[in-house]
């Protein structure tokens, strides 16, 4: 009997289709090595790399598309910038290096952050990864 209020657990559809794959013998131990590092069986942890590909259960969500598409942007108009003051240096139009520099200061800022979004995406995947594998 349940208690109001309680959740009952749902159990994952039925796995009862198969689907054969051959692996190198380096491939398989780099694989094994993969699942365990996430904490998965192999056939889980192919399982979900093949749905992520296949668009079921994909790496990113709309969320985490949206921030990588702002950053792309920022580092597109930052790379812009940069260009332009390497160029003017370079024909003597420029006679400082400081624009250069405040550029570059804006791309390492930049790339850092994506690093750090990706590294976090990694993680929520990771997590999603493994909970879904269950």
């Amino acid at each position: 009997m349940v208690r109001a209020g309680a959740t009952v657990a749902r159990r994952p559809p039925r796995r009862d289709r198969v689907a054969h794959i051959r692996f190198a013998c380096d491939e398989l131990a780099v694989v094994k090595s993969a699942a365990n590092g996430a904490g998965m069986s192999v056939s889980g942890f192919i399982r979900s790399l093949a749905c992520e590909g296949a668009g079921i259960r994909p790496f990113l969500n709309d969320a985490d598309r949206a921030i990588l598409q702002l950053l792309a942007a920022d580092l597109r108009a930052v790379g812009n910038g940069l260009n332009q003051a390497v160029r003017a240096l370079n024909t003597g139009r420029l006679r400082t290096v400081s624009d250069i520099a405040a550029s570059a200061d804006d791309a390492r800022a930049i790339s850092l952050t994506v690093a750090a979004e990706l590294s976090q995406m990694t993680k929520r995947a990771g997590t999603a990864r493994r909970l879904g594998a269950r």
